[in-house]
């Protein structure tokens, strides 16, 4: 629900701070008084187009803000600021701002983040329905009947939906299905070929990267091996190192009483007969890991050079060959129990579409019966609006097979034939403005109580039409009213004494800047006007009376 509407700078409008409440408002005033500044100045706020013809004369910009109570969790609404990341706080008002600079752009803000105007139209289709004399979506636009329709007799399409997903999953898993034989069929030869080269390979994974570092290692110990030989030969044998350090440490045994100095030196030969023995088994260790193989070597070349060559053939890495094999396996598997897989998916396909037919049959059967609910009461409603001639229907429709969804296979569009002998017609062709707008209240009146936006604006719906008729338009609103906020721009007195809130809309002027004002009216100011609607530009004692008759009698 509209709560607050703060306008700077539009148009001829230089302030403005309005409040507003449930039930039915209504705006009146002279014509030309500015009263569609406050629509546009609404639309502005809710993605509207940003024109720069807004802004009012000397102003470098145009700001309007409106604020609507917060969505409850769970609707539309809330789902959208979910989406969107948009923060509100339980409890916290919904803050809409749209500001219109004069050389060109737009901004908007939702509780002070950033929107874009999108986001602003996607949100004011929830927020708020404007409904005037040539409006061309809401209730004219037949892409929204079928919507309205199972909203009117609540009809819960959820089966249907999952029921259709499930369906055209199972044709889009037949589908791949079939396209994967289909290919296989044709590559069979090379499927098989491919399958029986790895199995002959049969290749492991890292077994690439450990036959380069054994090629590695054996490459460093054929250079190493001359070194390793000298080293040994040096160490080793009768003429070795060690060989000489033990005979002189030998020799040392024997002379180490004569002087306390030969001591330290057996000990010192004795640590480096120690470390070489140690260096000796190390060596051995080392020439026994470095041991060069030529054979070995070259059977871990070709293996390395046909592992890199079938990966290259493959257009894949050596290490990958092993899980290339496990796939070529499957297909090749799939291949030759293609024909058994594809009648399962055959026979899920069926069943699914068997319940997806089942579910739309149902929908069908209820919109069906709804569809002639809804034309008795929208029937119910014309005749008190001059429209008794009239005839409306709903046409509930099969749709072409490649236009089912989720939501069924019907097509629901609302038709009217205006006098005796005419055929039916779509509501968006009917040639008087006035019918429109009346049928569009006859409609409203009847799907009201399944909701909508949380604000309905009529703009004029009355125009050409009093008396009689006019009462019946005010009284159909107020029903309205009582389900959700009513805002209507009204020429009509019988319209304006329904109102639980009014507002005059008039123009003043100082002989150089003109201005449009709103004045919310108390009960002696609201008579008054409707008075001067009544009798015009001289207001007479017995036309106020006679709107203190029709303030009294709503």
């Amino acid at each position: 629900m509209l709560t607050a509407l703060s306008i700077r700078d539009v148009v001829l409008i230089e302030a403005l701070d309005l409040e507003f409440g449930a039930g039915l408002g209504v705006l009146t005033g002279e014509t030309g008084a500015g009263k569609s500044i406050l629509l546009d100045a609404l639309g502005l706020a809710l993605g509207a187009r940003g024109d720069t013809g807004l802004v009012r004369d000397g102003a470098t910009q145009a700001v309007v803000t409106a604020s609507f109570e917060a969505p409850a969790a769970g609707t539309p609404l809330a789902t959208i600021f979910e989406d969107n990341g948009l923060e509100l706080e339980p409890g916290e008002p919904l803050i809409v701002r749209r500001l219109v600079k004069r050389d060109g752009g737009s901004r908007g803000f939702v509780n002070d983040q950033p929107a874009s105007a999108a986001l602003l139209r996607e949100m004011g289709q929830h927020l708020v329905e404007v409904h005037g004399q040539h409006d061309d979506r809401g209730l004219l636009n037949p892409r929204g009947h079928r919507a309205l329709l199972d909203a009117f007799a609540r009809i819960d399409v959820r089966e249907a939906s999952a029921a259709y997903r499930k369906w055209r999953d199972a044709e889009a898993a037949l589908g791949e299905a079939q396209a994967e034989i289909e290919t296989a069929q044709r590559d069979r030869e090379w499927l098989e070929h491919a399958v029986a080269e790895l199995d002959a390979l049969a290749p492991e994974p890292g077994e690439e990267e450990a036959l380069a570092d054994r090629r590695r290692l054996m490459q460093r110990a054929e250079k190493a091996s001359d070194d390793l030989r000298a080293v040994e030969t040096l160490l080793e044998g009768s003429g070795g190192g060690l060989s000489q350090l033990r005979q002189a440490a030998r020799v040392l045994e024997r002379l180490g009483d004569d002087h306390p100095a030969l001591a330290e030196a057996l000990a010192a030969v004795d640590r480096a007969v120690i470390e070489g023995a140690v260096a000796e088994d190390r060596l051995r260790e080392a020439r026994a890991a470095l041991a060069f193989d030529p054979r070995a070597q070259e059977d871990d070349e070709a293996r390395l050079f046909e592992l890199r060559g079938v990966a290259r053939k493959h257009r894949v890495r050596p290490d990958e060959l092993a899980e290339l094999a496990d796939e070529l396996r499957g297909r090749l598997r799939r291949l030759e129990s293609g024909e058994e897989g594809i009648a399962a998916l055959v026979a899920e396909v069926a069943t699914a579409r068997a319940a997806y037919d089942a579910a739309a049959e149902a929908l069908t059967e209820r919109r069906t019966t709804a569809a002639g609910a809804l034309d008795r009461a929208v029937a119910g409603e014309l005749a008190p609006l001059k429209l008794e001639a009239a005839r409306f229907r709903t046409v509930v429709a099969t749709l072409a097979p490649e236009q089912w969804s989720t939501a069924g296979k019907d097509r629901v569009e609302f038709e009217i034939a205006t006098n005796p002998g005419t055929p039916f017609a779509p509501l968006i062709k009917i040639a008087s403005g006035g019918e429109l707008s009346r049928f569009i209240l006859a409609l409203k009146v009847a799907l009201a109580e399944e909701g909508g936006a949380g604000t309905m604006v009529f703009d004029e719906i009355d125009r050409g039409v009093g008396g009689a008729v006019a009462s019946a338009i005010g009284d159909r609103l107020a029903r309205l009213a009582e389900r959700t906020q009513v805002l209507v721009v009204t020429h009509s007195p019988q319209v304006a004494a329904r109102g639980r809130r009014h507002l005059l809309i008039a123009k003043r002027s100082d002989g150089l800047v003109t201005r449009t004002g709103v004045t919310p009216l108390n009960p002696d100011e609201r008579r008054e006007e409707i008075a001067r609607m009544l009798s015009g530009a001289e207001i007479t004692d017995e036309a106020r009376a006679q709107a203190a008759r029709l303030i009294g009698a709503a």
